[in-house]
C-alpha cells in the first residue's frame, strides 16, 4: 500500500533507541533536509501550476521529473534500515516505498491516458502534505528542536490524509484497468518460450484487493503510535 503516515506516514520511523554515531547522525539529517526541500519545491510547483491553468489537467505531466527523482530517491530508507541507523523493519520500509515506487513507474507514468484523473490530484496532494510534515519532523528531531506544531501535525493530519490518499491510489488503478486490459501492457501470454503466464490487468485487482486487509492495519498502528506519542499511553504491540 502505498501510504504513509503517510497519508500520515504510515511507515514508523521513531528515533533510534540506541544512539547513533555523529557520520550516521549527520547523513540523516542531510538526507531528510534534502527530501523535504524536495516535496517542497513540489509544492511549489503544483500551486504555480494551478493558479497558472486554474486546472490540474497536465500537472502530473509538468512535475513528473521531479516526482519521480525524490519518489525513487527514498528507496535509500531501505538501507538505512538495513544498516541498523534508522530502528524500522526493512519489510514494513521496502512494501511502503515500493508501493509509492509502484503508483509512480508502473501506474500514473506508464499509462498516460490516467494522469489527468482526479485520483492522480488527490494522491499528489496528499503525498507532498505527508512528505513535508514527516520529513521535516524527522529532521527537527534530529537536530533535537522539535516544535510542537510539526509533531502535531505528524501526527494528527494522518486521520484524514491517510483514507483520502488511499482513494486518491485506488481511483488512479481502477481508471487505468481498461488502458491496461486494451493494451495488455506488462503481461506475457502463452505460448512463450518461457512457458509461462502474467497479466497485469488482473495482478492491478489484486493489488486493489490487498488495501482492504492493509489499511485498517496500518492506519489503526498509526493511531496507536498516536496515543503513545502526544499523550504517553504505554501500548504493548507485537513485533513487525
Amino acid at each position: 500500500m502505498a501510504s504513509s503516515d503517510d497519508e500520515g506516514s504510515v511507515e514508523e520511523k521513531e528515533p533510534p533507541k540506541k544512539k547513533i554515531g555523529p557520520v550516521a547522525t549527520a547523513w540523516l539529517t542531510f538526507y531528510n533536509i534534502a527530501m523535504t526541500a524536495g516535496w517542497l519545491v513540489l509544492a511549489i510547483a503544483m500551486i504555480r501550476f494551478y493558479a497558472e491553468k486554474g486546472t490540474h489537467k497536465g500537472l502530473y505531466r509538468n512535475i513528473q521529473k521531479t516526482l519521480k527523482c525524490f519518489q525513487t530517491f527514498a528507496l535509500l530508507e531501505l538501507i538505512h534500515c538495513a544498516l541498523g541507523i534508522v530502528h524500522t523493519s526493512v519489510l514494513v520500509t521496502g512494501v511502503q516505498v515500493s508501493s509509492r515506487i509502484f503508483m509512480v513507474w508502473f501506474i500514473t507514468s506508464s499509462i498516460k491516458k490516467v494522469q489527468s484523473e482526479e485520483g492522480v490530484l488527490i494522491f499528489l496532494v496528499v503525498w507532498t502534505v505527508t512528505e513535508i510534515t514527516r520529513y521535516s519532523y524527522y529532521t527537527f528531531k534530529l537536530l533535537n528542536h522539535l516544535p510542537y506544531f510539526i509533531k502535531w501535525a505528524r501526527y494528527n493530519l494522518f486521520i484524514v490524509l491517510y483514507p483520502v490518499g488511499v482513494v486518491g491510489e485506488l481511483l488512479t488503478i481502477y481508471a487505468a484497468l481498461p488502458h491496461v486490459r486494451k493494451s495488455a501492457m506488462y503481461s506475457l501470454r502463452l505460448p512463450n518460450k518461457y512457458n509461462v503466464s502474467f497479466d497485469y490487468y488482473y495482478f492491478l485487482i489484486i493489488v486493489m484487493c490487498s488495501y482492504i486487509p492493509l489499511f485498517p492495519q496500518l492506519y489503526f498502528h498509526m493511531l496507536r503510535q498516536r496515543r503513545r506519542v502526544l499523550y504517553g499511553e504505554v501500548i504493548m504491540e507485537k513485533d513487525d
